[in-house]
């Protein structure tokens, strides 16, 4: 039966998805707010791709990988490398090193 597979097809998607980089959904709550606000104050002006952190943390802006990703860091679920690399792969315009190593210093 073709129609059989294509639950099976899906579960293994899900689980192959489920697998990668560990959890895909960012922590929510005071100690990640808390982060972020030390990330804005301190890195706001540094430029992640095209865009100012401090616009990429701004509640109007469409774009929640930035987001999702330094929240990642600061709550430990992702290491300094991967988050370097997340960010570079994800945002590939202009040079992010210093807005990087901004964030990855506050990390306590």
């Amino acid at each position: 039966m073709p129609h059989a597979r294509i639950p099976a097809a899906l579960a293994s998607l899900t689980l192959l998805v489920a697998g990668c980089g560990g959890s895909l959904i960012a922590p929510e709550g005071p100690a990640s707010n808390a982060f972020l606000n030390r990330v804005e104050a301190r890195c706001g002006k540094l430029s992640v791709g095209s865009q100012p952190i401090n616009y990429l943390l701004d509640s109007s802006s469409d774009d929640t990988t930035f987001i999702d990703e330094t929240t990642k860091l600061g709550a430990g679920m992702i290491d300094a490398s991967t988050y370097a690399s997340d960010i570079n792969s994800f945002y590939p315009m202009g040079d992010n090193q210093a807005a990087i190593d901004c964030v990855i210093g506050l990390v306590e």
